[in-house]
């Protein structure tokens, strides 16, 4: 298993649109990634572990059962359109990270 990890830092004045995320990208990235994509994890981001900001506004953490399974979807023919939906929701960059359990 290969998790591909999104995250979405907290800037002053950042434009994140979370509805749209739900209801528009997240289905996108499901279409997109089709059967290689064995799940999708959205976590918001509440509060630092001292009650201060949050250091993330959304992290996403997408599943797939290998590192080439995630090459795939990732570097698939919808990728492109994945990638250009960002900007409907966020002015952010994001930071990306690829890891699996241990």
């Amino acid at each position: 298993m290969v998790i591909f990890s999104v995250l979405y830092p907290a800037k002053a004045g950042a434009k994140f649109d979370e509805a749209y995320y739900h209801a528009t990208h997240i289905p996108l990235v499901k279409d997109a990634f089709g059967d290689a994509l064995k799940g999708v994890q959205v976590i918001k981001g509440l509060s630092a572990p001292d009650g201060g900001p949050a250091p993330f506004v959304l992290i996403v953490h997408l599943t797939f059962d290998s590192p080439e399974a995630m090459a795939g979807a990732l570097g698939g023919a919808r990728a492109a359109e994945v990638m250009g939906d960002v900007a409907n929701f966020t002015d952010i960059v994001p930071v990306a990270l690829v890891g699996a359990p241990v």
